[in-house]
Formats: C-alpha cells, sequence, structure tokens
C-alpha cells in the first residue's frame, strides 16, 4: 500500500476522505457522508486490507 495512501482517514463504508481526522489525537470518528462510527486503527486497517486485495 502506499506510503501517502490516507487510510485512517477514508471511510471504509462508503469512500469518503475526512480531512479533519488528520490529527492523529482523533481516535474516533464518524462519517459525515454515510454516519458510520470508527475507530481510527480498525478503519485503517480494513482500508490497507481492501487495497492490497484489490491490488491482487
Amino acid at each position: 500500500v502506499n506510503t501517502f495512501y490516507a487510510s485512517s482517514q477514508t471511510c471504509h463504508c462508503c469512500g469518503y476522505k475526512n480531512e479533519e481526522t488528520k490529527d492523529l489525537n482523533v481516535r474516533e470518528w464518524t462519517c459525515p457522508k454515510c454516519h458510520s462510527n470508527h475507530d481510527r486503527d480498525v478503519n485503517a486497517s480494513i482500508n490497507i486490507l481492501m487495497q492490497g486485495i484489490l491490488a491482487n
């Protein structure tokens, strides 16, 4: 996965990129588009997994 991929800022449900979550102190966030609640690390891991699957 590209080093600059915004895995923790991108909603794994709808793909919305939330610029407000750039601050690493933000540990949880709600997507303003689909209203899904995210734990920063879990969301990032799902996005990284999906990027790895799509790359193959």
